[in-house]
């Protein structure tokens, strides 16, 4: 029988854990957590002593959590979140707060507004640190999991313990290397050109893509690449259209030629999502308008 019990455990055990779940590697949580391997290795000793469980287990280069340690993992969230809320019970100060906050978002949002957040928080609290996934189609369990605490997307899930609030709306362009073609003026052009798109994940197409297939629009597709930010070198140096949110021509598709698209198309809408648990915590509320307070230097700059 181990000597450990429950009161062993305190949010640095619990941090430690879901880093390494998160991270798959002893290393990078260590690097995550601004901590020595070693300090992982015997925090992760002692929690195996306490809940009697391997917790990982070897998968090629790195490992992987046991069920158990999945539902730990899922349950440990849970517990960071009330003793967050505990500690913030009696008035925050940002200056105070040591804590590190997960977005979701995809290229276009992730470089237009995250960099801008990042040295915000930084400058109010030091403490804080920003850890960046990315989101693709998101789904409402990305946030009921509490994988992370904010989604920056133009797709909100439908569901409702989720809330959401619009943060801009961006217009479609087409992309070109001007060395390499003219733009293409008319619809005519438009069709007959090859195009690359973005594949989020099996048939999860951007918006734009669905919508222009929906009214019967037909393009040929030469590559599908996993995010905007990848068009890019698909396109420099060739004759290939993309179509993509026009704020890209300020950060991974600045230099390439841009102009409307020679179409009728949707405008796209960014939307910044939240599960409903964290809709009155202070300090959620806090990074919430931190971020808000990005739209406006982001699109005039």
């Amino acid at each position: 029988m181990s000597h450990f019990d429950h009161l062993d455990l305190d949010g640095h055990a619990l941090t430690l854990l879901l880093a390494v779940v998160e991270e798959g590697s002893v290393t990078r949580a260590a690097q995550r957590l601004g901590v020595t391997q070693s300090a992982v290795s015997h925090g992760l000793d002692k929690l195996r002593a306490i809940v009697g469980d391997p917790l990982f287990v070897k998968s090629g280069r790195g490992i992987v959590a046991t069920a158990h340690a999945a539902e730990l993992a899922r349950r440990a969230r849970g517990l960071l979140d009330e003793l967050r809320a505990f500690s913030h019970a009696a008035g925050f100060d940002p200056a105070r707060l040591d804590a590190e906050f997960t977005i979701a978002a995809n290229d276009l949002q992730r470089d237009l507004l995250l960099p801008g957040l990042l040295r915000t928080l930084r400058a109010q609290a030091p403490g804080v640190r920003l850890h960046v996934i990315a989101s693709g189609a998101p789904s409402a369990e990305l946030l009921r999991d509490q994988a992370c605490h904010l989604v920056i997307t133009p797709r909100p899930p439908e569901a409702t313990d989720i809330l959401q609030k619009r943060l801009f709306q961006d217009r479609y362009a087409v992309f070109f290397d001007p060395a390499l073609r003219s733009a293409p003026v008319s619809r005519a052009e438009y069709l007959a050109a090859d195009h690359v798109t973005v594949l989020y994940e099996p048939r999860r197409w951007l918006d734009i893509d669905e919508w222009l297939l929906a009214q019967g629009v037909q393009r040929r597709f030469v590559a599908t690449v996993p995010g905007l930010a990848a068009l890019g070198a698909m396109l420099r140096g060739s004759p290939w259209l993309a179509t993509a949110p026009s704020l890209m021509a300020r950060t991974a598709l600045a230099g390439l030629g841009v102009m409307p698209v020679p179409l009728k198309t949707p405008a796209m809408p960014m939307y910044l999502v939240w599960h409903q648990r964290h809709q009155s915590d202070p300090v959620q509320r806090w990074l919430r308008e931190q971020l808000q307070a990005q739209v406006g230097p982001a699109l005039v700059g």
